[in-house]
Protein backbone atom coordinates (compact mmCIF):
# COMPACT_ATOMS: atom_id res chain seq x y z
CA UNK A 1 0.00 0.00 0.00
CA UNK A 2 1.48 3.35 -1.08
CA UNK A 3 1.58 5.89 1.75
CA UNK A 4 0.47 9.36 0.64
CA UNK A 5 1.12 12.75 2.23
CA UNK A 6 -1.14 15.62 1.17
CA UNK A 7 0.46 19.05 1.61
CA UNK A 8 -1.94 21.95 2.16
CA UNK A 9 -2.04 25.62 3.09
CA UNK A 10 -5.72 26.54 3.24
CA UNK A 11 -9.24 25.17 3.18
CA UNK A 12 -8.37 21.77 1.82
CA UNK A 13 -11.13 21.25 -0.76
CA UNK A 14 -8.83 19.13 -2.92
CA UNK A 15 -7.83 17.18 0.18
CA UNK A 16 -11.54 16.57 0.82
CA UNK A 17 -11.97 15.28 -2.74
CA UNK A 18 -9.16 12.77 -2.09
CA UNK A 19 -10.63 11.76 1.30
CA UNK A 20 -14.09 11.27 -0.27
CA UNK A 21 -12.66 9.20 -3.12
CA UNK A 22 -10.66 7.06 -0.68
CA UNK A 23 -13.74 6.46 1.49
CA UNK A 24 -15.77 5.58 -1.63
CA UNK A 25 -13.21 2.92 -2.60
CA UNK A 26 -11.84 4.78 -5.64
CA UNK A 27 -8.25 4.91 -4.30
CA UNK A 28 -7.59 1.29 -3.29
CA UNK A 29 -3.84 1.43 -3.92
CA UNK A 30 -2.99 4.22 -1.48
CA UNK A 31 -3.28 5.05 2.20
CA UNK A 32 -3.73 8.66 3.29
CA UNK A 33 -0.94 8.62 5.86
CA UNK A 34 -0.30 12.32 6.53
CA UNK A 35 -1.71 15.79 6.01
CA UNK A 36 1.01 18.41 6.34
CA UNK A 37 0.03 22.08 6.54
CA UNK A 38 2.19 25.16 6.10
CA UNK A 39 0.20 26.97 8.80
CA UNK A 40 -1.72 25.93 11.89
CA UNK A 41 -4.88 27.85 10.83
CA UNK A 42 -5.46 25.77 7.70
CA UNK A 43 -8.99 24.34 7.74
CA UNK A 44 -7.52 21.31 5.95
CA UNK A 45 -6.21 20.22 9.38
CA UNK A 46 -9.82 19.99 10.61
CA UNK A 47 -10.71 17.90 7.56
CA UNK A 48 -7.78 15.58 8.33
CA UNK A 49 -8.89 15.22 11.97
CA UNK A 50 -12.46 14.36 10.93
CA UNK A 51 -11.09 11.67 8.58
CA UNK A 52 -8.71 10.28 11.20
CA UNK A 53 -5.58 11.16 9.21
CA UNK A 54 -2.43 12.13 11.15
CA UNK A 55 -1.41 15.75 10.57
CA UNK A 56 1.54 18.01 11.20
CA UNK A 57 2.30 21.70 10.72
CA UNK A 58 5.63 22.69 9.18
CA UNK A 59 6.14 26.38 8.59
CA UNK A 60 9.12 27.72 6.65
CA UNK A 61 10.93 30.05 9.01
CA UNK A 62 11.61 33.61 7.91
CA UNK A 63 15.02 33.72 6.27
CA UNK A 64 15.42 29.94 6.44
CA UNK A 65 17.52 28.49 3.65
CA UNK A 66 15.37 26.42 1.25
CA UNK A 67 17.64 23.38 1.68
CA UNK A 68 17.33 23.56 5.49
CA UNK A 69 13.54 23.72 5.21
CA UNK A 70 13.72 20.84 2.73
CA UNK A 71 15.66 18.71 5.22
CA UNK A 72 13.02 19.37 7.90
CA UNK A 73 10.25 18.47 5.46
CA UNK A 74 12.05 15.30 4.34
CA UNK A 75 12.50 14.28 7.98
CA UNK A 76 8.72 14.48 8.53
CA UNK A 77 7.97 12.58 5.31
CA UNK A 78 10.46 9.85 6.20
CA UNK A 79 9.12 9.58 9.74
CA UNK A 80 5.71 8.76 8.25
CA UNK A 81 7.24 6.43 5.59
CA UNK A 82 5.73 8.53 2.79
CA UNK A 83 5.97 7.16 -0.77
CA UNK A 84 3.94 9.78 -2.67
CA UNK A 85 3.48 13.51 -2.05
CA UNK A 86 0.41 15.40 -3.27
CA UNK A 87 0.43 19.21 -3.34
CA UNK A 88 -3.16 20.36 -2.85
CA UNK A 89 -2.99 24.13 -2.55
CA UNK A 90 0.42 24.12 -0.84
CA UNK A 91 1.75 27.67 -1.14
CA UNK A 92 5.35 26.99 -0.11
CA UNK A 93 7.77 26.31 -2.97
CA UNK A 94 9.36 22.89 -2.55
CA UNK A 95 13.17 23.03 -2.36
CA UNK A 96 15.32 21.11 -4.81
CA UNK A 97 16.42 18.51 -2.23
CA UNK A 98 12.78 17.46 -1.68
CA UNK A 99 12.06 17.33 -5.41
CA UNK A 100 15.15 15.17 -6.00
CA UNK A 101 14.29 12.82 -3.12
CA UNK A 102 10.78 12.30 -4.49
CA UNK A 103 11.48 12.37 -8.23
CA UNK A 104 8.26 11.49 -10.11
CA UNK A 105 6.57 10.98 -6.74
CA UNK A 106 5.22 14.52 -6.18
CA UNK A 107 1.93 15.52 -7.81
CA UNK A 108 0.50 19.01 -8.12
CA UNK A 109 -2.92 20.21 -9.21
CA UNK A 110 -2.99 23.45 -11.20
CA UNK A 111 -6.24 25.25 -12.13
CA UNK A 112 -5.59 25.77 -15.85
CA UNK A 113 -4.71 23.78 -18.93
CA UNK A 114 -0.91 23.99 -18.78
CA UNK A 115 0.94 25.62 -20.59
CA UNK A 116 -1.68 28.39 -20.29
CA UNK A 117 -1.80 30.58 -17.18
CA UNK A 118 0.90 28.79 -15.21
CA UNK A 119 4.32 29.41 -13.73
CA UNK A 120 5.51 31.91 -11.14
CA UNK A 121 2.72 34.09 -9.75
CA UNK A 122 -0.13 32.03 -11.19
CA UNK A 123 -2.08 30.54 -8.29
CA UNK A 124 -5.57 30.78 -6.80
CA UNK A 125 -7.89 33.40 -8.27
CA UNK A 126 -5.02 34.97 -10.26
CA UNK A 127 -5.20 32.05 -12.72
CA UNK A 128 -8.92 32.56 -13.36
CA UNK A 129 -8.58 36.36 -13.56
CA UNK A 130 -5.93 35.88 -16.26
CA UNK A 131 -8.10 33.40 -18.18
CA UNK A 132 -11.06 35.79 -18.17
CA UNK A 133 -8.85 38.78 -19.12
CA UNK A 134 -7.55 36.80 -22.11
CA UNK A 135 -11.07 35.86 -23.18
CA UNK A 136 -10.47 32.11 -23.44
CA UNK A 137 -13.58 29.98 -24.02
CA UNK A 138 -12.13 26.86 -22.39
CA UNK A 139 -9.98 26.44 -19.30
CA UNK A 140 -9.60 23.50 -16.92
CA UNK A 141 -7.19 21.78 -14.59
CA UNK A 142 -3.91 19.90 -14.91
CA UNK A 143 -2.29 17.29 -12.69
CA UNK A 144 1.47 17.16 -13.21
CA UNK A 145 4.64 15.84 -11.64
CA UNK A 146 6.64 18.49 -9.79
CA UNK A 147 10.12 19.43 -10.94
CA UNK A 148 12.34 22.48 -10.33
CA UNK A 149 10.31 24.66 -12.73
CA UNK A 150 7.05 26.08 -11.37
CA UNK A 151 4.21 24.12 -13.08
CA UNK A 152 6.87 22.72 -15.43
CA UNK A 153 6.76 18.99 -14.71
CA UNK A 154 5.44 16.23 -16.94
CA UNK A 155 1.66 16.34 -17.35
CA UNK A 156 -0.28 13.36 -15.97
CA UNK A 157 -3.87 14.39 -16.75
CA UNK A 158 -5.93 17.33 -17.93
CA UNK A 159 -9.65 18.09 -18.07
CA UNK A 160 -11.28 20.96 -19.91
CA UNK A 161 -14.01 23.19 -18.46
CA UNK A 162 -16.10 25.69 -20.42
CA UNK A 163 -15.84 29.39 -19.60
CA UNK A 164 -19.31 30.98 -19.50
CA UNK A 165 -20.05 34.52 -20.72
CA UNK A 166 -21.08 35.80 -17.27
CA UNK A 167 -18.26 34.15 -15.32
CA UNK A 168 -16.41 35.94 -12.55
CA UNK A 169 -13.05 34.67 -11.29
CA UNK A 170 -14.92 33.16 -8.32
CA UNK A 171 -17.59 31.31 -10.35
CA UNK A 172 -14.96 30.04 -12.78
CA UNK A 173 -12.73 28.87 -9.92
CA UNK A 174 -15.62 26.94 -8.40
CA UNK A 175 -16.56 25.26 -11.69
CA UNK A 176 -12.94 24.28 -12.41
CA UNK A 177 -12.68 22.75 -8.93
CA UNK A 178 -15.97 20.85 -9.15
CA UNK A 179 -15.68 19.65 -12.76
CA UNK A 180 -11.93 19.13 -13.08
CA UNK A 181 -9.73 19.34 -9.97
CA UNK A 182 -11.89 17.22 -7.66
CA UNK A 183 -12.34 14.62 -10.42
CA UNK A 184 -8.78 14.42 -11.73
CA UNK A 185 -6.76 14.56 -8.52
CA UNK A 186 -8.13 11.37 -6.89
CA UNK A 187 -7.81 9.55 -10.25
CA UNK A 188 -4.17 10.66 -10.57
CA UNK A 189 -3.36 9.59 -7.00
CA UNK A 190 -4.70 6.10 -7.72
CA UNK A 191 -2.94 5.91 -11.10
CA UNK A 192 0.47 6.88 -9.70
CA UNK A 193 -0.01 4.71 -6.59
CA UNK A 194 -0.66 1.70 -8.83
CA UNK A 195 2.62 2.44 -10.63
CA UNK A 196 4.51 2.65 -7.32
CA UNK A 197 3.00 -0.51 -5.80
Amino acid sequence: MVKVAVLVSGGGTNLQAIIDAKQAGRIPSAELALVLASNDKAYALTRAAHAGIPSEVLRKAKGEEPSAYGERLLAVLRAHHIDLVVLAGFLTILPENVIRAYDHRILNVHPSLIPSFCGDGFYGLRVHEAALAKGVKVTGATIHYVNEITDGGEIIAQKAVDVLPDDTPETLQRRVMEQAEWVLLPQAVEMVAQRLN
